[in-house]
């Protein structure tokens, strides 16, 4: 950006500012601290939503210049000066940047903090939120890389969204489950099955002991099995498994579709059906989501959202989304289970940046922690409680560490660990419910899960043949891999969650 036309001591700080508002007006293109988008000085207000991008300059671009730049585009500036800014409260609606840190390890990297004034934002809409925040600026040309690491949505915004339809304190009311995680499968394979064979995987994992079974993030409605005769079997499989059992169960019938009147239609045939919960995929867009939601909560369903998607834009350290930040929008949206990592398994999951994503889905207040990738206090103003669902890869052998890392309030989804036992599908429901409640009973008694684990899983397998098979396997199965999002700071040795 060129320099500002005009200078003299009393016209411009010392920081670049242009302190006489004449100049700040002058025709041209100015830099974006000249234009006000930088203030180390302010002073954050309570009702501010503050961002923490992480900011890649690119060469020769000042840190403070690409903070202010992402300030600017992200709410009101444009490249030149333009008058109409005269025409609103100009001072108050331009975002401020007031904060740019190094990031340790990373010298050409550097960590900026913004506030935006509240009324920037539309009530109760992460689609105008985002549109804001994330909407333009990630392709701006001065920046390599643009990350947005994480958000504080203040208690004022956060009043105008329902949150979470259900809830985790409801949720475990309507099934009568307590004291322990949920059981889960998804479907395997995820295409091909024809309705009626569906229907029975869904009948033999439930009758073997799980909670859920699973519809995955695409299976809609294909000429090989039409979404009615899905629901149909599905229900009837859960139907039976309840009456055989006498436990509460439930299968997440996908009502992803084209358009809301589809999505709206297969979620009022589940309810007429009797399920009990309803799913849909990220890719649907945050206003079918929180359409979706209001609709679940209308109906007393339990709404599960697949993050379908996601790591398209929150796997990479440098540019993107944080899962952190997506976590946090769709609770506000009014989701009750997503998809959030599992620390083992087949899928990204380093343990401090899962600790903070199962933080922000279950605390009613999240405090700053930065070796768990939290960079704000976060108050939750009494919006309900996010079950965080864990999958991809797991296996009854994990039971130990998925229950340390990942605590109670959690559903553990084993696809390919209950569809996979070689004795079938109701024995691979068997050996997984069994090995979480021989954990479960072994943490209560005070045993040493995390170091003990492996050797009391081989003590149950003694006397149960399903679990046995599992064991033996899936005993070598890992998937140990270097994570690609992580931390910035050395963590503390993660605790039990």
């Amino acid at each position: 950006m060129q320099d500002v036309a005009v200078r003299s001591v009393t016209e411009v700080a010392s920081d670049g500012v242009i302190t006489d508002k004449k100049l700040r007006y002058k025709s041209g293109v100015l830099k974006y601290k000249q234009m006000g988008y930088w203030d180390p000085d302010y002073e954050v207000k309570e009702t501010d939503i503050l961002a923490a991008f992480r900011i890649t300059p690119q060469d020769g671009v000042d840190p403070e210049e690409a903070a202010a730049a992402v300030a600017g585009e992200s709410s009101t500036a444009t490249w030149t000066v333009v008058w109409t800014d005269r025409l609103t409260d100009c001072d108050g609606y331009r975002a401020k940047a007031y904060r740019v840190d190094p990031i340790p390890g990373a010298p050409d990297q550097f960590m900026a903090y913004i506030a935006y004034d509240l009324d920037l934002f539309e009530e109760g809409s992460i689609a105008n939120l985002t549109a804001s925040i994330i909407g333009n600026v990630f392709g701006f040309k001065p920046l390599k890389g643009l990350r947005l690491e994480d958000m504080r949505i203040p208690t004022a915004y956060l009043k105008t969204f329902q949150g979470p339809a259900t809830g985790i304190i409801v949720e475990r009311e309507r099934l009568n489950n307590y004291g322990r995680p949920l059981l889960g499968a998804t479907m395997k394979p995820k295409l091909g099955l024809s309705g009626r064979n569906y229907g029975r995987v869904v009948y033999e994992a439930l009758k073997g002991g799980l909670d859920f079974t699973k519809d995955d993030e695409n299976i809609n409605s294909q000429p090989f099995m039409h979404w009615r005769d899905r629901f149909l079997y599905c229900m009837e499989g859960v139907n039976k498994a309840t009456a055989e059992t006498g436990e509460i169960k439930g299968t997440y019938l996908n009502v992803t579709a084209a358009t809301m009147e589809d999505m709206y239609e297969r979620a009022e045939f589940a309810k007429e059906l009797g399920s009990v919960i309803i799913m849909i995929d990220l890719v649907i867009g945050y206003t079918a989501i929180q359409s979706m939601a209001k609709w679940a909560r209308k109906n007393d369903m339990i709404l599960h959202l697949h993050r379908a998607g996601h790591s398209t834009y929150t796997r990479q350290k440098s540019h993107g989304v944080s899962f952190r930040v997506i976590a946090k929008w769709m609770r506000m949206a009014g989701v009750d289970h997503i998809h959030a990592g599992t620390v083992v398994g087949k899928l990204e999951g380093d343990p401090n940046v899962i600790r903070g994503i199962y933080d922000t889905c279950r605390e009613t207040y999240v405090p700053k922690r930065l070796e768990h990738g939290v960079l704000f206090d976060q108050p939750w103003a009494s919006l309900k409680k996010l079950m965080p669902v864990a999958s991809g890869g797991i296996h009854a052998g994990q039971m130990h560490q998925l229950l340390t890392y990942l605590g109670d309030d959690v559903v553990l989804q084993f696809g390919g660990g209950t569809i996979g036992h070689p004795q079938g599908i109701q024995a691979g429901a068997v050996a997984n419910r069994v090995a979480l409640e021989t954990m479960v009973k072994a943490r209560n008694e005070g045993m040493d899960i995390w170091n003990e684990g492996p050797e009391i899983l081989a003590k149950a397998a003694k006397w149960c043949g399903p679990l046995r098979a599992a064991l033996d396997t899936w005993k070598d199965v890992t998937f140990d891999y270097a994570s690609t999002d992580s931390v910035d700071y050395v963590p503390t040795p993660t605790p039990a969650f």
